[in-house]
């Protein structure tokens, strides 16, 4: 009996797993980590610019206009943190991090999906009407999609509350309802007819990325000293601008998404071949001995960017240390020195104060006032216990009083003790007490 040969499996190509595969997936990761923290931001106050009231929340502090130290050292922050970006990584906050390049995208993939949806249900109907009923669907679906982009993009700048409630009375009349509308049409605008070309149109972050860019900062290359391009041109195909990266790495249009470097990397890995398209820190050979120590390898390759991220670190410090020193509760207390003091018809001399106390915790704060210096002396003209409400202001007159008998004649000197609780903080504010100089100073006298 006949045995059949053993059947012997033909062995296959070792699969090339070459750098630049995964960047489309990480990208994606990304810009979903992204999406999600550009809709908890205003939720959760944690950047937010409130306009009606004037408050800028940054982290858990609720900064106030007044504090324009704080503000500034915030602004100063956020701008060299972008300069440090643009000067370092290129256009890495373009292709990854951007809401305009991150929405843009998922318009662009949901038109094609609904597209070819259409096509595949209505294949029976001509291709104008498939392409209508396509854009039609794209469209209904962009509108909703664009109240919900506008109303977390209006919530940097109007409590979310409150911009709720005026898109459900679907307000057009006031101030917030009428801005509400103009940018839900702008953001529909863009989203079905302007996406990418806003980047190259009216963006001024590329125009500034170019102007800080140098012979150090990254890009994507396309390096083809031996001539293996095999001309497939998948890399423009895949390009969300629509160029050509084989022109010349430092086109104002490219984004340095890496979709180029996937699909050079998955066609000529097949072949065994590293991509021709990578990234690169600038124009610099690679493999130089210099090139691979670990802090050139994140893109610190000069002086230049050691004295941004030194820069960045001081203005980091001070930023922490300015919010971690102010107040949240701000108290002042001025004299009123119209009038030095009154003698009162029962014969008792009055100084006139003025408070003013600004709540600028989160948290309902009681402020109650206590008098030392003055045996005899009291507080007369406002509360004993003052409680105040988040983000509200007290100003009040009062009055200290003090009987003629015992009193030192001309000036003393008294504290005013400000007590803050449940923060269970004191101030003290030393003051002034004036008194009569001469004796027997008659009832109802001002000086």
């Amino acid at each position: 009996m006949e045995t059949a040969p053993p059947v012997t499996e033909t062995p296959r190509a070792p699969r090339v797993t070459l750098p630049g595969t995964r960047y489309h997936s990480v990208r994606k990761t990304v810009q979903s980590i992204c999406f999600v923290i550009f809709v908890l931001l205003p939720m959760t106050d944690a950047m937010r610019f409130d306009i009606p009231r004037q408050r800028f929340y940054f982290f858990g502090a609720e900064l106030w206009i007044s504090e324009f130290s704080i503000l500034f050292l915030t602004m100063m922050f956020l701008w060299i943190l972008v300069a440090a970006m643009a000067m370092i990584y290129g256009r890495f906050y373009c292709g990854y991090l951007c809401p305009q390049m991150i929405f843009s995208e998922s318009a662009t993939w949901i038109e094609r999906r609904i597209a070819r949806a259409v096509n595949r249900k209505l294949s029976k109907w001509n291709g104008l009407t498939r392409k209508w009923t396509a854009r039609a669907a794209f469209y209904v679906m962009l509108l909703p999609g664009s109240v919900f982009v506008t109303f977390v993009f209006v919530s940097f700048f109007v409590p979310p509350a409150d911009l709720f409630q005026r898109l459900l009375s679907f307000d057009i009349r006031t101030a917030g309802g009428i801005v509400g509308a103009s940018v839900t049409l702008l953001t529909f605008l863009d989203f079905a007819f302007l996406r990418q070309r806003f980047c190259t149109v009216i963006c001024p972050y590329g125009y500034l990325q170019n102007m800080l860019a140098d012979r150090h900062t990254l890009l994507v290359h396309f390096h083809d000293p031996n001539r293996q391009c095999i001309n497939c041109a998948k890399c423009v195909r895949a390009c969300p601008m629509g160029i050509d990266i084989r022109r010349g790495s430092h086109q104002l249009e490219c984004t340095h998404c890496a979709e180029c470097v996937d699909e050079c990397s998955a066609i000529l890995g097949k072949l065994g071949r590293p991509s021709l398209v990578q990234y690169g820190w600038g124009e610099l050979d690679e493999n130089s001995a210099a090139n691979r120590k670990w802090y050139r390898r994140i893109g610190l390759r000069d002086g230049k960017r050691f004295a941004i991220l030194i820069l960045l670190v001081i203005y980091a410090t001070g930023l922490s240390i300015a919010i971690g020193m102010r107040q949240p509760v701000l108290v002042r207390i001025m004299p009123n020195r119209i009038t030095l003091y009154d003698v009162a018809p029962d014969g008792t001399i009055h100084n006139h104060f003025r408070i003013l106390a600004s709540n600028r915790s989160g948290t309902k704060t009681e402020l109650s006032l206590s008098l030392a210096g003055l045996a005899s002396g009291s507080i007369t003209g406002i509360d004993r216990s003052v409680t105040l409400a988040p983000g509200e202001t007290l100003q009040r007159e009062f009055d200290i009083v003090s009987p003629q008998a015992g009193l030192a004649a001309g000036l003393s000197r008294v504290q005013i003790v400000v007590n803050l609780t449940p923060k269970q903080t004191t101030a003290t504010f030393e003051e002034t007490f004036f008194a009569p100089i001469e004796a027997g100073s008659r009832p109802g006298a001002r000086h």
